[in-house]
């Protein structure tokens, strides 16, 4: 993945300016034909723009009440599964390719342009295509799905 990131900020004598411009270098891989970097993440709500801490250092594979994380991932044709859920409500655009959104069964076709917001739902990604699908999510901390007295936690 070749992802240019871009970070505003400001001089000292509050001048916009650009910190970084960059390509990401934090990419990894969880699982085979996958690919994601963290573009930027923050660790309290309201955000602090004046915060320098570096959020590329911070992890983010489990989320705090207060965080936020904007992500970039890739999907490769023959993406290993991986149904879970998360405690975050995401904001998500496919911005290139296509993809299947499964939901306990229940099959999305979603292609480049389409949106989506996932509420704590449990997912999976399949990509039965022959290019990789990129979608830019932003994951911001939600509470648990409380139902029937039930908690549907994070997992997966």
């Amino acid at each position: 993945m070749q992802i240019r990131r871009v970070v505003t900020g400001h001089d000292q004598q509050g001048k916009a300016i650009v910190q970084h411009d960059e390509l990401c270098t934090n990419v990894i891989s969880r699982r085979d034909h996958h690919q994601s970097c963290v573009i930027w993440s923050t660790s309290q709500f309201p955000i602090d723009n004046q915060d320098s801490t570096n959020p590329l250092l911070r992890d983010v594979s489990a989320l705090e009440k207060t965080d936020t994380v904007f992500r970039i991932v890739q999907y490769d044709p023959g993406v290993a599964p991986r149904n879970h859920r998360t405690e975050t409500i995401d904001y998500a655009i496919v911005m290139s390719g296509s993809i299947q959104m499964d939901l306990d069964g229940t099959i999305v076709d979603l292609k480049q342009g389409d949106v989506i917001v996932q509420r704590g739902t449990i997912h999976n990604w399949i990509n039965n295509g022959t290019t990789p699908c990129i979608i830019a999510f932003i994951l911001i901390a939600a509470k648990p799905v409380d139902l029937n007295h039930k908690t549907l936690h994070a997992h997966g």
